[in-house]
C-alpha cells in the first residue's frame, strides 16, 4: 500500500474514532458484506453492526492463529475455505480449520479430555456427545462461559432462541454445553414421480387395496418395497428396487443403528428430545444415572421392538434392496438413490440433498426440480404417539477446558462468527443444514422450496420436533458406539441371529456401565447398575420395555404426499 494511502486510512480512522486496524476491518467486513454474505436475515447496515461488535471483540487477540476442527461436510468445507479467510481478514485472527474423518474427530477429542494436551481450540462434533460432555467435567459449560471469561467475546445478537437445536446441547443440569453449527435430519426419501404415475397407482390400490402414498408405518414401507421390486420390476427397461441401505460390517453400520433406528421401531419410552426413562440407545436412567441396557436391568436395548428393528432390517435388505447393498458402507451407497433405480428409502439423509439436485442427475427433471421428495419416516409396530420418530445429526462447537483461556475465547469469537445472523443464511444455502429459525423461514428458501424436494417445507412443519440426536442417557458416547456396528454386523452376516446380536450387546453396554461406575468418574450422574431381574417384571411395568407383539405387522397405512404437505402450511411459524 502507498504511504499516502496509509495516511489517508489513519485520518478516516481518527474521524470515525476507530483504530486504523478497526477501520480496516471495517472496510474488510464492507466488502465480504457485499461480495459473499448475500442473501442474510439482515440488512447491510445490521450485518455491518453486527461485524463492527467482532472487530472491536477480536482486537486482543489480533494476530493470534487459532486450530479448530470439524467432520468433513459441505457445510464444514464452506466455513474452512471461505468464513475462516473472511474471520481472518475481518478481525485479524487466523484460523486453521481442519476437516477430518467423524471418527478422527471424535478421537482427537478423546485425546485431549484424556491427556489434558491442547490439540484443538475448539470442536465441531456431534451433540450425541452431550451425555459425555456433562458428566466428564473436562467440557466448558458455554451458559456459565457467556457470563464469566466469555461475557467480553459473547455477541450481543447472537439469539440463542433463534437455534433450533439448543434443546439437544443442553445438559441435565440446564446448562448449554455446545453451540449448533449444523444440523440434519435422517428422513424417507421417495420417487414422487413413480408414486404419482397413473398406471403404477392403479396396480398398487388393485394388489393391496389401498393407495401408494407416503407410508405412515413400517407394513406400508414394506407392501411399497414388495411392490416396486418384484410386480414393477422395470421402469424404462432399467430394473429397480423397492429399497435401499447397506450393510457392510463398518463403523458406519453404527450409526445407522444409534441414529434412532430402534425408536422407529417403537423401543424405548415416549418423551421428546429422548424417551425418559428409557432412551432410543435402550439405556435406562433413574434421575441423570445410566441403571441399564439389558432386559434384566430395564433397559430396552434386547427388548422386543428392538430385536424387531434388526429383524426388519435384515428382511429387506435381503428381498428388496440391490444385491450389491449388503456388501456396502454408509458413504458407498449414499449416492445410489440419485442413479435412477431406488424407489423409496427409509433412511435416508437430508445432507444428501445438495447432491440429489444437481442438474442432469437421472432424478432431476430438465427444469432443475427433482423427480424426488422427503417426508416423515413411517414408524414401526411398536412406536407409539408421543415417542421420537427419527434421528438429526447436529455438530456442534465445543469447548475443552484444557484450552488456554485465551483460545478459547479467539475460538468461541470464530464458532459465532460462522452462525453469526450476517453469515448464517448465506451458509444455510450452500450447505442446507439449518440451525437458526430465522434462516428457515427467510423469503429466500420459500423461493427455492420448489427445488429442494420437501426439505423446507420438513424443517417448517411441527413433525421437525420428533427428530432429535442421541440425549443424556448415553454416559459414554465413544465407548458405546463402536459396540453397536460391531454386535449388528455380526447379525448382518449372519454369524448371530438378531436376538443373539442384541443380547450381545446390551451385555456389553452393561459392562461399560459398570466400569464407568466402579471408576466413579463421572460424579453424581455416573453409571449406577439395577440388580438384574426376570424380564417379565419389566415387561409388566408401565412404558419400556415393552413385551412382544401377538401380530408386527398391523393394517398397512399411507398417507397422499400433497395433503401432508398443505397439514403442514396449516401451521404457522411461532
Amino acid at each position: 500500500m502507498k504511504s499516502g494511502t496509509k495516511t489517508t486510512v489513519a485520518a478516516i480512522a481518527l474521524l470515525t474514532g476507530l483504530s486504523a486496524p478497526a477501520f480496516a476491518g471495517v472496510e474488510d467486513a464492507k466488502k465480504w458484506i457485499d461480495s459473499e454474505f448475500q442473501p442474510s436475515t439482515l440488512s447491510k447496515e445490521a450485518q455491518l453492526k453486527e461485524m463492527e461488535w467482532f472487530i472491536q471483540a477480536a482486537a486482543p487477540f489480533k494476530g493470534m492463529e487459532i486450530n479448530v476442527v470439524s467432520e468433513t461436510l459441505t457445510t464444514h468445507e464452506y466455513e474452512a475455505k471461505t468464513l475462516a479467510k473472511a474471520f481472518a481478514e475481518i478481525t485479524g485472527i487466523k484460523v486453521r480449520h481442519d476437516l477430518i474423518g467423524e471418527g478422527d474427530v471424535v478421537e482427537k477429542l478423546q485425546t485431549q479430555m484424556q491427556s489434558g494436551k491442547n490439540i484443538y481450540d475448539a470442536y465441531v462434533n456431534d451433540s450425541d456427545l452431550i451425555g459425555t460432555h456433562y458428566r466428564y467435567n473436562q467440557t466448558v459449560a458455554l451458559s456459565d462461559f457467556m457470563k464469566a471469561d466469555g461475557k467480553d467475546v459473547t455477541n450481543p445478537d447472537l439469539d440463542l432462541k433463534d437455534f433450533i437445536g439448543l434443546s439437544f446441547t443442553t445438559g441435565p443440569d440446564g446448562k448449554i454445553y455446545q453451540l449448533p453449527d449444523q444440523q440434519f435430519a435422517n428422513l424417507y426419501w421417495f420417487r414422487y414421480d413413480w408414486f404419482t404415475n397413473p398406471d403404477i397407482k392403479a396396480k398398487f390400490k388393485a394388489k393391496y387395496g389401498y393407495d401408494l402414498g407416503v407410508p405412515v408405518n413400517w407394513s406400508a414401507y414394506e407392501d411399497i418395497a414388495e411392490f416396486f421390486t418384484n410386480d414393477v420390476k422395470e421402469i424404462n427397461g432399467e430394473k429397480v428396487y423397492g429399497h435401499m441401505d447397506y450393510g457392510k460390517k463398518d463403523p458406519s453400520l453404527g450409526w445407522r443403528f444409534t441414529d434412532a433406528w430402534l425408536s422407529m421401531a417403537g423401543a424405548g419410552d415416549k418423551g421428546l428430545p429422548n424417551g425418559k426413562p428409557v432412551d432410543e440407545w435402550g439405556i435406562r436412567v433413574a434421575g441423570c444415572r445410566p441403571v441399564g441396557s439389558s432386559v434384566e436391568r430395564g433397559g430396552d436395548t434386547n427388548g422386543p421392538a428392538a430385536v424387531y428393528s434388526i429383524v426388519k432390517y435384515l428382511d429387506w435388505l435381503k428381498k428388496y434392496a440391490p444385491p450389491a447393498a449388503a456388501g456396502m458402507t454408509f458413504s458407498e451407497s449414499g449416492p445410489v438413490p440419485a442413479q435412477g433405480n431406488v424407489a423409496q428409502q427409509i433412511f435416508w439423509y437430508t445432507a444428501f440433498t445438495a447432491d440429489m439436485v444437481k442438474d442432469g442427475l437421472p432424478v432431476v427433471n430438465k427444469d432443475g426440480s427433482p423427480k424426488w421428495r422427503m417426508a416423515p419416516s413411517p414408524h414401526g409396530a411398536y412406536w407409539e404417539e408421543g415417542q421420537k420418530l427419527g434421528y438429526q445429526d447436529a455438530g456442534a462447537w465445543t469447548l475443552l477446558k484444557s484450552t488456554p483461556v485465551d483460545r478459547a475465547k479467539a475460538a468461541w469469537l470464530y464458532a459465532q462468527f460462522v452462525n453469526a445472523k450476517t453469515v448464517s443464511l448465506k451458509k444455510s444455502h450452500v450447505g442446507l443444514t439449518f440451525v437458526r429459525e430465522s434462516d428457515i423461514w427467510d423469503k429466500s428458501f420459500t423461493e427455492r422450496a420448489p427445488k429442494l424436494g420437501g426439505l423446507i417445507e420438513f424443517y417448517r412443519s411441527p413433525a421437525r420436533l420428533q427428530w432429535t440426536p442421541t440425549g443424556t442417557n448415553v454416559p459414554d458416547y465413544p465407548k458405546l458406539a463402536q459396540l453397536w456396528w460391531q454386535n449388528i454386523g455380526d447379525a448382518a452376516s449372519g454369524a448371530k441371529t438378531p436376538q443373539q446380536a442384541m443380547d450381545a450387546l446390551a451385555e456389553e453396554q452393561d459392562k461399560v456401565l459398570a466400569r464407568l461406575e466402579k471408576a466413579g468418574v463421572q460424579g453424581d450422574c455416573g453409571p449406577k447398575l439395577n440388580e438384574k431381574k426376570d424380564k417379565q417384571y419389566w415387561f409388566d411395568q408401565p412404558g419400556a420395555p415393552k413385551g412382544p407383539l401377538a401380530n408386527e405387522k398391523p393394517k398397512a397405512e399411507t398417507v397422499d404426499y400433497d395433503q401432508l404437505l398443505k397439514s403442514w402450511a396449516a401451521v404457522k411459524k411461532n
